[in-house]
């Protein structure tokens, strides 16, 4: 007869299984140095991080506003990636040649404006532009006009109607300027030039009688060389200096100045 053992009661700390390991983390290598009980220079640190960083945005932030500030400049982004103050269209003419139309005026960002749009209707030499316009910036104007002579393209003064075909127009003021930089200018019948004398755009009492001249000289001068290079009469610079009005050029006049130089050859 087996007998009968009574197994000793289980107390709380008894593990069925055999002695439960004791969770414990292993000793720290006894060659490296205690952890010291805070890191000031941490926290140091990373306030200079900051504070450099804040400073550094400053930096570039700062002259950025003061350069976005400028009317100028909101002008020029407004013009290029708003509402641009000119249009665009291109022309199919019937004698082979094909035309780009720009009409309107001519605002602070429309060279780079004018850039894209020849690049988009793939002109080459020959090709035509055609221009309706009041005028408007001359630095712009004159810029559009030597992107015409690099192409090599002719020039007229013309609009496009909504049947897609050129019609007498008007350009005066700047876009005479743009006009000029065709290397043939072609004279459409009943279109019409016009000139007038250049005027400061600064604001009353910003600049000094002598600054004035100086500024209208350099200015002078500009134009003088850029009409020359152009091939056109220097005489052009009388008949501008004439009025502060618009003076239409006749079509005789335009051929004596050398302005146009050959007659409309489209449909």
């Amino acid at each position: 007869m087996t007998p009968k053992i009574k197994p000793p009661p289980l107390r709380s700390t008894d593990d069925p299984w055999g002695e439960r390991p004791v969770d414990r983390q292993p000793d720290a290598p006894s060659d490296l140095p205690p952890v010291a009980a805070g890191r000031p220079w941490r926290g140091r640190g990373a306030l200079a991080s900051v504070v450099f960083a804040c400073l550094l945005l400053a930096g570039v932030l700062i002259p950025a506003y003061q350069d976005l500030s400028s009317p100028g400049v909101w002008s020029y982004w407004k013009d290029f990636f708003g509402s641009p103050s000119m249009t665009a269209s291109v022309v199919s003419m019937t004698d082979g040649r094909k035309g780009l139309a720009i009409d309107g005026r001519i605002g602070p960002a429309s060279a780079s404006w004018f850039r894209e749009q020849l690049d988009a209707a793939k002109l080459t030499s020959g090709d035509v532009v055609f221009l309706s316009s009041p005028g408007g910036s001359l630095d712009q104007g004159l810029i559009m006009g030597a992107v015409v002579r690099s192409h090599g393209l002719t020039t007229v003064v013309g609009r496009v109607d909504s049947s897609g075909r050129p019609q007498p127009a008007r350009c005066a003021s700047a876009c005479v300027f743009v006009f000029a930089g065709g290397k043939i200018r072609e004279a459409m019948p009943r279109s019409m030039l016009g000139v007038h004398q250049f005027s400061s755009t600064s604001a009353k009492g910003e600049e000094s009688a002598g600054e004035i001249v100086s500024r209208t000289q350099q200015t002078t001068g500009i134009i003088l060389d850029y009409i020359t290079r152009m091939g056109v009469s220097p005489s052009i610079m009388q008949a501008m200096t004439a009025s502060k009005d618009i003076r239409w050029l006749t079509e005789k006049e335009a051929f004596d100045l050398n302005l146009a130089t050959a007659r409309y050859t489209g449909a």
